[in-house]
């Protein structure tokens, strides 16, 4: 455990922003997960629309510095490709 002020506090920073980071990630996950799981079930309308909200989750994990700009174009840009491909198929 710290033994100065300043250490004791950032600590508990640390605990609340780890928390908080692994809320927001999970989020982000669940909303790739629901796009994934609709294209596996090969319906189309429910994929499109769970791409349209995942968009937003995946942007704002942008700005609150979860993952990288790069990696969330390209999170949008293979489950558009995904979302798309669905209607090649059938």
């Amino acid at each position: 455990m710290a033994n100065i002020k300043s250490a004791e506090k950032r600590a508990r920073q640390t605990i609340k922003r780890r928390a908080h980071n692994m809320a927001a990630r999970s989020k982000l996950r669940s909303a790739i997960k629901e796009v994934v799981n609709a294209v596996a079930a090969g319906n189309k309308d429910e994929a499109a629309a769970t791409l349209k909200a995942a968009g937003p989750i995946i942007d704002s994990a942008v700005n609150k510095g979860l993952i990288h700009r790069n990696k969330a174009s390209r999170h949008k840009s293979h489950l558009n490709a995904r979302v798309k491909a669905i209607g090649a198929s059938a």
